[in-house]
């Protein structure tokens, strides 16, 4: 049963944090930033919260920059949204799966092109 409500808020938070993330945050630093997945402890007490940044290095180290400085924000709106008694602390991951299984993906296309070339 917790691992229902852990889900389910994992996702509510996700919602939230997406919306907030695009329309109240005004902060420069933050680029395109996709919330990814989000994991709640089984006691709620934090959430890692992953993202997706477009850009380079330095763009992603300044939107997770920014969003830290943002921590506090987020936590009080989500507050308000959602209604928990104790909202979760967020802790701010860059999720490397996207460039990851483009990369695999680029590859596998470039195994395929040599394969045909060779023919």
């Amino acid at each position: 049963m917790a691992k229902i409500r852990t889900g389910r808020v994992g996702e509510q938070i996700k919602k939230e944090l997406s919306l907030l993330i695009q329309s109240e945050l005004k902060d420069p630093r933050i680029g395109f930033v996709t919330v990814t997945g989000v994991e709640v402890t089984g006691d709620l007490s934090q959430a890692k919260v992953y993202l997706s940044v477009f850009g380079e290095q330095e763009q992603k180290d300044n939107s997770l920059k920014a969003l830290a400085k943002a921590n506090g924000f987020l936590r009080s709106e989500l507050g308000k949204r959602i209604r928990f008694r104790h909202v979760p602390e967020l802790i701010f991951k860059i999720d490397e799966s996207i460039a990851y299984g483009s990369r695999i993906e680029k590859l596998l296309g470039d195994i395929g092109t040599d394969k045909n070339e060779s023919e």
